[in-house]
């Protein structure tokens, strides 16, 4: 599948897979100078382009493991929603969980987040009086045990 691209600045760099079979393409930060996010806090961090998701699909912005485990920056809303109507730059709310307090710095070109395109189903919501009943029923936080 296609996916257009436009670049909004000359240091944007276009997303990349890390390998043949990666479902999330790096996504990479675009800046003029580097951004220290302080401990505890959230900095948007814009990647510089902007993409042409198809209708029926959505961008779902995700953290990178090697970013969020080895420095503990991730987005602040966990998991990104990239419309395939929204046509502004893809930015990142980078949110610095490090347990050590200190800030982390983002530098011009480093891999932020990695994004994933995959199709939705939209929903036709019904109001109705009644649910089906299940064996679950209203059973919820940690109702179907551990192991």
């Amino acid at each position: 599948m296609k996916v257009r691209i436009k670049k909004l600045s000359e240091k944007a760099i276009i997303p990349t897979y890390g390998t043949d079979y990666a479902a999330g393409a790096d996504l990479y930060a675009c800046l003029e100078n580097t951004v220290s996010v302080e401990n505890g806090k959230t900095e948007m961090i814009g990647t510089g382009v902007a993409l042409e998701i198809p209708e029926g699909y959505v961008g779902l912005v995700y953290a990178r493991s090697g970013l969020s485990c080895k420095k503990g920056l991730a987005p602040a809303n966990k998991v990104g929603v990239i419309d395939s109507d929204y046509r502004g730059e893809i930015k990142v709310a980078l949110h610095n969980h490090n347990i050590s307090g200190d800030a982390i710095p983002v530098e011009n070109g480093e891999r932020i987040a990695q994004i994933v395109i995959a199709p939705y189903i939209k929903a036709d919501f019904e109001l109705t009086e009644n649910l089906d009943e299940t064996d679950r029923g209203e059973k919820g936080f940690g109702s179907t045990g551990t192991r």
